[in-house]
């Protein structure tokens, strides 16, 4: 039958909860002006940066509009002028008593009036400008893009409720997950305390690891209804090992344990009244000790009583055992702690 040592090593306090992956920020492109779509620049699914032109709508309406609106300030700055060359005339015949008071007044009126005419015209051409702008659609933020939502050759509209296509950021990316509210109160004081607390993200069986990441946040208040609360933990997510939407187990380490006995977990057995292990005496037989166990994952578990660092305990045909029954036992590796799949249980 097959036995191990009891080693001394380190071991994760860990909390697990359900999640999905979650994009930190997910735009929807709508266009800002009316217009048919002329052409698209992207492929579905393209990876793209910040300030990349996506698409283009129809620019000529709003070109000649612009040539209408600089004709009309050439036109309404001209009147300034020689409106404003009449004041200066007036205001030159006044000192000579040559024309009236009102006449100077009504020449100066004159003037402000063409001088909100002509600020009225540049902010109709600035605002066409801007529109020209709004023609070439560019990406808000960094990520990939989803499914093309409308074809070039469509009118579209401001009023559209679905937009162009929907921009969802994946590099980082974050995993929200919940856990039990009483599991808050130590993961709430060690990040307030400044403590990183590194988060890893499992798939569905919870048997293959997918990414590791760290507590981003905390959620501002705790499902009355369900008893937990929302946690985010972001991800560098450089090899896309992440989907958005995608289900994930979440494992948060809460603690690490250093220095203490650990037994692989198939030589810790359990009845009714006490949890115990077989060890192997120094003459081939084997004694039956009582156990204190503490955290455990998939394949250790750690021993606060009953068994020693460099203690022999047996892994299989336990069944088959009693006090002092001899054995012949063909020794695996040593126990190590280090990340599984399974999620840990808290003492």
């Amino acid at each position: 039958m097959d036995a191990a040592k009891a080693v001394k090593g380190n071991i994760g306090v860990y909390v697990t909860g359900l999640g999905a992956v979650t994009p930190i920020y997910t735009v929807t492109v709508k266009t800002q002006v009316n217009g048919q779509l002329m052409q698209i620049l992207y492929k579905e699914g393209d990876m793209v940066k910040k300030g990349d032109k996506l698409a283009e709508i129809d620019q000529r309406p709003y070109q000649a509009q612009l040539t209408q609106y600089e004709g009309q300030l050439l036109r309404d700055q001209a009147l300034l002028d020689n409106a404003r060359v009449d004041q200066a005339r007036y205001e030159t015949l006044l000192k000579q008593n040559a024309v009236p008071e009102q006449q100077l007044a009504t020449q100066i009126a004159l003037v402000k009036q063409y001088e909100g005419v002509v600020k009225n015209d540049q902010g109709l051409i600035d605002a066409v400008k801007v529109d020209l702008i709004y023609c070439n659609i560019t990406a808000p933020i960094t990520g990939r893009i989803g499914l093309r939502l409308v074809d070039p050759g469509n009118i579209v509209q401001t009023t559209d409720s679905t937009g162009l296509l929907v921009i969802a950021q994946i590099q980082p990316i974050s995993v929200i997950f919940t856990i039990a509210e009483d599991q808050l109160p130590v993961i709430y004081q060690k990040q307030n305390a400044g403590q990183t607390l590194p988060v890893d993200a499992f798939d569905r069986e919870m048997k293959k690891l997918l990414a590791s990441g760290t507590l981003t946040t905390i959620d501002n208040e705790i499902d009355q209804t369900t008893g937990t609360v929302k946690l985010r933990a972001t991800f560098d997510n450089s090899h896309n090992e992440l989907f958005p939407n995608q289900f994930v187990n979440a494992r948060l380490l809460q603690q690490e344990k250093r220095g203490v006995v650990l037994v692989p977990s198939a030589a810790v057995q359990r009845n009714s009244s006490s949890t115990y292990v077989y060890v192997v005496n120094s003459d081939s037989t084997v004694s039956v000790r009582q156990v204190k166990v503490g955290t455990s994952d998939d394949n250790n578990t750690e021993i606060a009583s009953g068994v020693n660092e460099g203690d022999i305990v047996v892994l299989t045909g336990v069944d088959k055992l009693q006090e002092g029954s001899r054995v012949t036992v063909t020794m695996e590796g040593a126990a190590k702690a280090g990340k599984q799949p399974a999620g840990n249980q808290s003492q």
